[in-house]
């Protein structure tokens, strides 16, 4: 054990306690956020890709049973914009520019009304959006993609700039608060969800692109993690056995007497010298 007393060191203790602190982040919270994310992104791709093959079904169905109502279903709907409901999203980008997402509301044969991201259009300057067109007016059929409601981002409160209410996230319930009027969410979970207008859909602008369909880094990044935590022990484990080994060797050599000096033998000056001979 007394090999084992350096250990007791505040330095050594401080150094164990970070490298178990490490390990222990990686093992809980890093590793598993990304492999999390991994799957969320499978299971978001899974989804878009499915409804890529998938027939739209009347929304109405939707509505009717939640256990069909899935993100990024293709749906369709029957019914009529309604006038002066246009809202405004900030701080969305349009072929890599400042831009805007334009909602608006749609209400069903049935009465109900649903919030429709109409697509996207290009800022003015940079800083102010443009004119918006009202959707038409009258019966329209229009197809759309499920989604579900972003949430509200804290701090970030409904305005009204430039003559349009302006937020900074799709969701029905802030939606429906800033236009005050009654929305109907779509089932889709925690949130509530709305429509995403397909291209080329009355009273659509510049589609939201669908997200690529790649599972992106997270698998690697979370096993990168599950490495690191390995990994730290490992190497503390190292070190602590080089510093053992250090101590031995120390130990080794001052236990190691020094080498005795070699008496040097008799020269040629005080050697006996023969007796001269007889002339």
């Amino acid at each position: 054990m007394r090999r084992l007393a350096f250990l007791l060191r505040p330095s050594w203790l401080i150094l164990a306690v970070l490298v178990a602190a490490f390990a222990y982040l990686c093992f809980t919270v890093l590793a598993p956020w990304q492999l999390g994310k991994n799957t969320a992104t499978s299971h978001r791709n899974q989804l878009i890709a499915d409804s890529v093959k998938a027939a739209p079904v009347d929304v109405t169905a939707v509505l009717s049973d939640p256990d069909t109502a899935t993100e990024w279903r293709r749906v369709t709907a029957s019914g009529s914009y309604l006038p002066d409901s246009t809202v405004l999203v900030r701080l969305r980008h349009l072929d890599g520019a400042p831009g805007y997402a334009v909602l608006a509301t749609f209400r069903l044969d049935d009465g109900r009304v649903l919030l429709v991201d109409r697509g996207l259009v290009s800022a003015v300057d940079g800083s102010r959006p443009p004119q918006v067109i009202e959707p038409p007016a009258g019966p329209q059929r229009i197809e759309a993609r499920v989604r579900m409601s972003e949430g509200v981002t804290p701090g970030k409160d409904p305005t009204v700039q430039d003559g349009y209410r302006q937020v900074y996230s799709i969701d029905t319930a802030q939606e429906s608060t800033v236009l005050q009027q009654p929305l109907t969410p779509l089932p889709t979970g925690e949130r509530g969800g709305y429509l995403q207008l397909s291209e080329n859909q009355p009273g659509a602008f510049t589609p939201t692109p669908l997200p690529q369909l790649d599972a992106g880094p997270y698998l690697s990044y979370g096993l990168q993690w599950l490495a690191f935590g390995i990994m730290a022990p490992l190497g503390l484990g190292y070190f602590i056995y080089a510093e053992i080994r250090e101590r031995r060797k120390e130990k080794a050599s001052a236990a190691t007497p020094p080498a005795e000096a070699t008496p040097a033998g008799p020269t040629a000056a005080n050697q006996p010298t023969a007796p001269a001979a007889p002339t």
